[in-house]
């Protein structure tokens, strides 16, 4: 696929719809492969696009498209903050085609994504967790304005056996 020639047609995001699942699905499967080495089901990946584009409650995708052509892709998922009386937005499963990085496709998601809080009250910031090895992404979400702050990430998680180590 060749990036389609800027500024015509120019990049918008949209709300992801159902004719966006087989991308999100190859999206997150390239995504675990590049970032993690892993090789998860694609049945499991198709289930879990699928209940988020089937319940808001769950999360939210939005896609990042020239023409016809889906260019990347990020999902929203809420979480509760006693301490503001709002919701953030935790972005995840961010991904850009490797031909469209470095256009600022991931840009153009982001600044659409923190419109949308900046216009919603009950809405009250951004978070994302980066891998630690992952410097080139760190240096992306640093120069578009954020920070890492006060926490640091842990997680216990259920032995899967839906994925493994590409090698």
């Amino acid at each position: 696929m060749s990036l389609p020639s800027v500024p015509s047609p120019p990049v918008e995001v949209r709300p992801a719809a159902a004719v966006d699942l087989p991308d999100l699905i190859d999206f997150q499967l390239a995504m675990a492969r590049e970032t993690e080495g892993l090789a998860l089901v694609p049945s499991t990946v198709a289930r879990g696009v699928a209940a988020v584009l089937g319940d808001p409650g769950k999360g939210r995708y939005f896609v990042a498209a020239a023409g016809d052509t889906t260019l990347g892709g990020l999902m929203v998922t809420p979480e509760w903050s006693d301490w503001r009386a709002g919701t953030w937005w935790w972005i995840q499963s961010v991904y850009v085609r490797p031909e469209a990085r470095g256009h600022g496709v991931f840009r153009t998601l982001y600044e659409h994504v923190k419109r949308r809080v900046e216009a919603d009250p009950g809405l009250v910031g951004l978070r994302l967790y980066v891998a630690r090895g992952n410097r080139a992404a760190f240096g992306v979400y640093r120069h578009l304005g954020m920070t890492d702050e006060h926490y640091d990430m842990l997680e216990w998680q259920k032995e899967s056996r839906e994925e493994t180590p590409e090698g």
